[in-house]
């Protein structure tokens, strides 16, 4: 994914954000996990942090953050050392995988400062957009 590629990805995501009326800070990362683009929308303090770890975490499962966190939850995994790997994990909604037309995953998303539903709805906004160019 290209910094143009994420750019549009990250717009799309800001104009849902603006759409709901939720300020956010939003994240792309790369398929290693590193940073492309960021914005944080006016009004939002404390969340770059969080919206970095949940593109991370997506893209380093190759699920959204908060399916990997049901996974988790759900087998009982003691996961403290996953989750405090790669200078820290999050699985909670909002982290969205970015997929290619052939399905392929090229990246990932992060959103949060709003709603778990709202972080996931605006990431997910942003991720589908790669797929249809």
């Amino acid at each position: 994914m290209t910094y143009d590629d994420a750019s549009n990805v990250l717009n799309t995501a800001i104009a849902k954000a603006n759409q709901l009326n939720v300020a956010v800070t939003i994240a792309v990362v790369d398929t290693g996990g590193h940073l492309l683009s960021l914005a944080r929308l006016d009004s939002v303090y404390g969340v770059v942090d969080f919206a970095i770890k949940k593109a991370k975490t997506a893209m380093m499962f190759g699920l959204d953050s908060d399916i990997m966190g049901n996974i988790m939850n759900s087998a009982e995994m003691n996961s403290y050392g996953m989750l405090n790997s790669n200078g820290g994990l999050l699985t909670v909604a909002g982290g969205v995988v970015i997929k290619d037309k052939q399905g392929k995953i090229i990246g990932a998303i992060g959103s949060s400062g709003g709603t778990p539903e709202q972080d996931k709805e605006i990431a997910a906004t942003g991720a589908k957009v790669f797929s249809l160019i």
